[in-house]
């Protein structure tokens, strides 16, 4: 087709936004089979991600801790390391916050960052024991981490019921010193729930890639992941690096839980069940190919798709499941990266010809 369709990088890019347009085409087909009307149902989707001043103020909120999440297994991915357990590190991180944006009084600019702060590094902490694990013992990380998800997920609703219970299954208010909210933002989105937290995000997208690509430390981080034993040969410490990459991993998941429990919610519920925005920081650095700039797009895209369900469902009839499934079909054809690489490859050759 055309000489750039054969360029390894663009092919790269190509992948993600072929397989989002394949996911919500085959969204649409599920919904014509199902009698739904594809088109009003894409149109009052699209309406509810971007169509007013609040609606995309809504789809930015909900971005903030997806791309956090996403950050968070994207780092550990490119180390080597799949840290499953984002999901009970967002979960302490958002205690962490929560508690300390109750327990204290303190000017703004103290209280935001150490509330932040405490939120990291309780994440860090988190994901210290599976990180520790896996280098002393070798024990796989993905299994321990999923434990450590349940593990998080009761005991920070047993801490939130015996300390900071309010009463309707959620904590006390944090200060409003050490809120991200912004009337601000809230007026120009008229009343969206927009906070600051999106300048996290963004300032942690930058520090995952400057850290990963323009240091030392992130090429050895790197090198540890690609092969050990070449890595310990040339006299790197391998259980240091990995017990490292874990807690900066985990440092990025329990900002994620900050940024709900600071901007969002501004409290902590006692869950009986997940999030589930851990989770979804999979989905969300596979689709953006695990670098910095594509797990922004992607957190915009999934998050959008989440906050508008409720419309589509309202407007045109869909059921909100629907969304659910998209996302499950976009990354589907993520996995199946290899068949749009072929079929990119039929069409570079074909148009050569």
């Amino acid at each position: 087709m055309m000489k750039w369709l054969r360029n390894e990088r663009t092919i790269h890019i190509l992948i993600p936004v072929i397989s989002a347009i394949l996911g919500l085409l085959a969204g649409a087909i599920i919904m014509v089979f199902g009698g739904y009307d594809a088109v009003k149902g894409y149109d009052s989707l699209f309406n509810g991600m971007l169509g007013s001043p609040k609606a995309i103020g809504e789809t930015i909120r909900a971005m903030t801790p997806l791309a956090l999440a996403g950050i968070a297994v994207a780092f550990a991915y490119k180390t080597g390391l799949f840290n499953i357990g984002v999901e009970g590190q967002l979960l302490v991180g958002w205690l962490a916050a929560v508690w300390v944006g109750y327990a204290f009084e303190l000017p703004s600019v103290i209280h935001i960052p150490l509330a932040i702060l405490a939120a990291g590094v309780a994440g860090a902490l988190w994901a210290f024991i599976p990180g520790f694990l896996k280098a002393r013992f070798h024990v796989h990380e993905v299994i321990v981490s999923i434990m450590m998800n349940y593990i998080a997920l009761y005991t920070t609703s047993s801490i939130i019921r015996e300390f900071l219970y309010a009463g309707n299954e959620k904590s006390y208010n944090i200060h409003e010193s050490a809120s991200l909210a912004s009337s601000f933002l809230a007026e120009a989105t008229n009343n969206s729930r927009l906070h600051y937290g999106i300048i996290v995000a963004f300032l942690a997208a930058f520090v995952m890639w400057f850290l990963l690509n323009k240091t030392s430390k992130g090429f050895e981080l790197r090198a540890v992941g690609f092969n050990q034993q070449a890595s310990k040969y040339a006299g790197m410490n391998v259980s240091r690096n990995i017990i490292l990459s874990m807690s900066v991993s985990g440092a990025f998941a329990g900002l994620a839980g900050a940024m709900e429990g600071l901007g969002t919610f501004q409290y902590m519920n006692t869950f009986t069940s997940f999030t589930g925005t851990g989770f979804d920081g999979i989905a969300v650095a596979l689709l953006g190919a695990n670098s910095a700039i594509g797990i922004l797009l992607a957190s915009f895209l999934f998050g959008g798709l989440q906050t508008a369900a409720p419309q589509m469902n309202f407007m045109a009839g869909v059921p909100s499941e629907l969304i659910e499934i998209v996302i499950a079909l976009i990354i589907f054809f993520v996995a199946s990266s290899y068949l749009i690489r072929w079929i990119i490859g039929r069409l570079s050759k074909g148009g050569a010809q």
